[in-house]
């Protein structure tokens, strides 16, 4: 029996009844009832009572080349058939994960020669910081244990993504975070900025609090700094372009490893494969996910930097971790028809040269004017919009939250997803999208910024 035997009303009861939902007030929700998603094709997806929203989100960060793809399908279909699953463990392995994983040292920056497989963003975190804790104690020194991150970081919400990222209302939860953990302040200009200050020295202070975090714990106790290349589920915060460059400063001068996380801004979303190549920072891991299957298949791929992974075959001992998915033969099949369709239609370079720029554009002439929008920013396609009651002064609407979260309930009305986090408004829409697609989403962008400030202003 399938979902078509059922009315909308019967499914939100089932889910109700059975369903816990990840990131959500269950209360609300049930109170309110879900929304159906049923069909999808090309940047659009479509609910049970037929209506079309176009997709912002790319999902969740990671349908990159759309929706509807027959190539992902047979792909995934074809290995099924072969060879539905094996694991990679008692010194075996399947074709797939083996191709794929060339095929990703060949498109990631030139350090970056081996990959460790999972499901999940968060669980190529959990395996990131497991592998540069060991990599230190193969190196003789097991209390260079530290990880610096930062505020409103989000790096998965395994206990070890929750510990971390930087949420405050995750960590509250947590009650009890991993040890040996420290936060800094982001590189969000927009409301951590001094008066007067300017973008250069702005991301010079923020670099700042990372060296600062370093000497107070000791270099010999630090093992690495763990950044998102653009801050993403904390609101696409976008670093000034002086900030990476002393990050990268600071993290040779102390010795101390530099762990980027690309489960967002990877295969493409920036311009380039990586945003570690669009920025020019050379990591020691890449933590990736999301896009490299666009969404079809859950895989995680952490790229791992040829100083890590030297020591790890070279000194030897076995290294106690792994998944039972890990390189799902599948998943992997997928991946690389995937990355086959994002290198064939030249993705990577509409981003960068077309869509990317025009994105920029279309926001700056049509929304950045709003009356209630305080800053629109991007890099590639991804962009953040900032709701405040007053331009000038950028106050923002009481009751923190609550003007994003009307603005997002009229945009999807209005049949644009996006999402709202805190008071911004974020999109990431599929590579796919067009200089039409970004007009049309424009356009309902507008319409929403309008609605909300109908109600917002009453």
């Amino acid at each position: 029996m399938t979902y078509q035997n059922y009315s909308l009303k019967q499914l939100q009861e089932i889910d109700a009844a059975h369903h816990l939902h990840p990131f959500t007030d269950h209360k609300d929700l049930r109170d309110a009832g879900s929304r159906m998603i049923t069909r999808a094709e090309g940047p659009f997806v479509y609910d049970s009572e037929g209506k079309q929203i176009l997709d912002g989100m790319a999902g969740l960060w990671c349908v990159n080349v759309g929706y509807g793809r027959n190539e992902l399908a047979e792909a995934a279909y074809a290995q099924m058939k072969e060879l539905p699953y094996y694991n990679s463990f008692f010194k075996c392995t399947t074709p797939t994960p083996v191709l794929l994983a060339r095929k990703l040292a060949e498109i990631a920056p030139a350090n970056m020669n081996q990959v460790f497989y999972g499901s999940s963003g968060s669980e190529a975190n959990d395996t990131a910081l497991r592998l540069v804790r060991h990599y230190w104690a193969l190196e003789g020194k097991p209390q260079k244990n530290r990880i610096i991150s930062r505020n409103w970081a989000y790096h998965g919400s395994t206990i070890t993504g929750t510990s971390l990222g930087g949420m405050a209302a995750m960590h509250g939860q947590l009650n009890g975070a991993v040890p040996n953990i420290v936060h800094v302040m982001p590189p969000y200009a927009f409301e951590l900025a001094n008066p007067g200050e300017s973008d250069h020295d702005f991301g010079l202070r923020a670099a700042k609090a990372v060296e600062d975090a370093i000497l107070e714990a000791g270099a010999d106790n630090v093992a690495a700094f763990i950044g998102e290349p653009v801050m993403g589920a904390g609101g696409v915060k976008i670093a000034p372009d002086s900030y990476w460059p002393e990050i990268q400063r600071i993290c040779r001068k102390h010795d101390v490893l530099l762990m980027l996380d690309e489960v967002i801004t990877g295969y493409g979303r920036t311009g380039e494969w990586f945003a570690a190549q669009s920025l020019g920072i050379e990591a020691d891991t890449i933590t990736t996910a999301k896009a490299l299957t666009s969404g079809y298949q859950p895989l995680s791929a952490l790229l791992v930097g040829d100083r890590i992974a030297s020591t790890l075959v070279e000194k030897g001992g076995e290294f106690y971790h792994g998944y039972t998915y890990s390189g799902h033969p599948v998943a992997c099949a997928v991946a690389l028809a995937n990355l086959d369709i994002i290198e064939n239609e030249g993705l990577v370079e509409r981003v960068r040269e077309e869509t990317g720029p025009y994105l920029a554009k279309a926001l700056a002439e049509c929304i950045a004017g709003h009356g209630i929008v305080g800053e629109v920013r991007s890099i590639g396609l991804m962009a953040a919009i900032e709701i405040v009651k007053d331009k000038a002064s950028r106050e923002r609407f009481e009751n923190g939250g609550f003007a994003a979260a009307t603005v997002r309930d009229h945009a999807i009305a209005g049949g644009m997803m996006m999402r709202a986090v805190g008071d911004t408004m974020i999109l990431s829409p599929p590579l796919i999208w067009t200089k039409d697609t970004i007009d049309m989403a424009c356009e309902r962008i507008g319409k929403a910024l309008d609605l909300a400030e109908r109600d917002l202003r009453k």
